[in-house]
């Protein structure tokens, strides 16, 4: 149950009512190679985001050796951000990503009197062209939410080699960007430049973790939030990147600001009155 200036704001961000608006994609995540002076990456070296505003964008895979990743850690009833890199620990974790998603927003929606309906599907997918989204093909290596068909698509085996790079971290981070788009679509939240619809994305990814963090749904380790620290820092766009250019994520400066500000102070801070 979220605080009453929270509660206040949501009911007026939700006089729109639920629905699903626009055709196609979000400008999705996907991945290439950027080095970054002056920093060590550790195991999130080699991850960034290269984005343009199409159903979807075309970017690199992931380089590096798929099979190493973090440490194992064992599950007491509550999700950890750190896990074995199996398939098998794959699934799972993407599992309780949506899971815990659906949980915290459920919440959300229940505060205010609406009727929460959770995004339709989860698809993986293997091939370019294997899932659309309003007629236009989702490539590889990406993943986006499809307002079209109500449904969050990702290319398996490049989350799966970055789950085993990064770290499943990722995975709850990715997800959770999908899903804030997923419920910017219910609210009918439209921004008329990319950067702002995607900044708001991460502030509610943030929001999301952070919430599911103190309700007790998911359970970080050590260091985890440095973790999606620098993660955030090695999506941002490139430098000299025009804000205002169709398939602007933001800055260094802007993605990491946009999602701790939700983690710290949840969806106050995202602006969605």
């Amino acid at each position: 149950m979220p605080p009453t200036s929270e509660r206040a704001w949501w009911q007026a961000s939700s006089r729109s009512g639920l629905g699903t608006a626009g055709r196609t994609a979000d400008a999705g995540e996907g991945t290439v190679t950027r080095s970054a002076a002056g920093r060590s990456w550790g195991r999130l070296a080699g991850l960034v985001v290269a984005l343009v505003a199409v159903a979807a964008c075309a970017v690199g895979p992931i380089t590096g050796d798929p099979e190493a990743g973090p440490g194992t850690t064992s599950r007491d009833g509550t999700t950890r951000a750190d896990s074995p890199t199996s398939v098998e620990a794959f699934q799972q974790d993407i599992a309780d990503a949506v899971g815990s998603a659906e949980t915290y927003w459920s919440a959300q929606f229940r505060a205010s009197g609406q009727r929460f309906q959770p995004i339709r599907r989860i698809l993986p997918y293997q091939r370019e062209g294997e899932v659309s989204c309003g007629g236009q093909a989702v490539p590889r290596n990406n993943a986006v939410y499809c307002p079209a068909g109500d449904f969050i698509a990702y290319d398996v085996a490049w989350a799966v080699s970055a789950f085993r790079q990064i770290g499943d971290a990722f995975l709850y981070y990715l997800l959770g960007h999908e899903y804030a788009h997923g419920i910017q679509a219910r609210l009918r939240v439209r921004h008329q430049y990319t950067i702002e619809q995607e900044l708001q994305a991460d502030c509610m990814a943030g929001a999301y973790l952070g919430g599911s963090v103190q309700a007790g749904v998911l359970q970080l380790e050590e260091g985890d939030l440095e973790e999606f620290r620098e993660g955030l820092l090695a999506v941002a766009d490139d430098p000299g990147q025009p804000w205002f250019a169709e398939g602007s994520h933001g800055t260094a400066r802007q993605r990491t600001d946009a999602f701790f500000s939700g983690y710290e102070s949840s969806l106050s801070a995202c602006r969605l009155g």
